[in-house]
């Protein structure tokens, strides 16, 4: 039985799919890919790939609407999506994220960072339930007990500020829009500032460090260690 992971490329520029295709064939993953969006999603349910590299703009759908069908998609419950796109406007992005995706990668791609980040994926992707206990550099964060702990000192957080580090190391290296965040934490029915996502990061990054949590300008923040 073949057990590589399966990764489905889906882009309107052939080139852009031999290349990446020799690349992650090289690492030893199994890869198919498909030149347009309608394409790709009858593969996808097919083949039903780990990952799936999506280009935003394409012919017949775009990968906004691949995305959208995917995640509705009983038969993908735990594909992962990484959008590739050669545009960089914070709108895109959201609309990205907010449609699915859990990450997104630029053009021009360089082989050695997309198979870090592929592989990256691919390691939050097995990680179907959440470890009660987390162990990250210096940092032990155990959910059960809600405690967290610095070079085996405890760092006192606020319940709010506990939740949100909690959301954040959920997924390493996924990007939380700022409407996630509110939903997730305060709820859709609770009004709070713009500014209160900001305050509880900073917050955070004075007790833990700086390096841990990324801001994600005009998009919302990720955990990455």
């Amino acid at each position: 039985m073949d057990n590589r992971p399966k990764i489905l490329i889906v882009d309107d520029e052939e080139d852009i799919i031999e290349i990446l295709k020799y690349n992650l064939e090289k690492e030893n993953f199994e890869v198919q890919g498909a030149s347009d969006g309608e394409m790709g999603l009858a593969i996808a349910k097919s083949f039903r790939p780990d990952l799936i590299l999506l280009d935003i703009m394409m012919p017949k759908m775009d990968g906004i609407e691949v995305c959208k069908q995917i995640r509705e998609s009983k038969a993908l419950p735990n594909t992962m999506i990484a959008f590739l796109t050669a545009r960089n406007e914070d709108f895109t992005q959201i609309i990205a994220l907010e449609s699915g995706g859990d990450d997104f990668i630029h053009k021009p791609i360089r082989p050695r960072v997309l198979i870090s980040r592929v592989k990256a994926l691919l390691r939050r992707s097995t990680k179907n339930e959440v470890e009660s206990i987390l162990t990250i550099k210096d940092l032990k964060i155990d959910r059960e007990k809600f405690t967290v702990y610095k070079a085996d000192k405890e760092i006192v957080l606020a319940k709010k500020q506990f939740e949100l580090l909690n959301l954040l190391t959920s997924k390493p290296g996924k990007v939380f829009t700022r409407e996630e965040i509110f939903n997730k934490i305060w709820g859709p029915d609770v009004l709070v500032g713009d500014r209160t996502i900001d305050v509880h990061i900073r917050k955070l990054r004075e007790k833990l460090g700086e390096h841990y949590i990324k801001t994600m300008k005009g998009i919302g923040y990720k955990f990455e260690f």
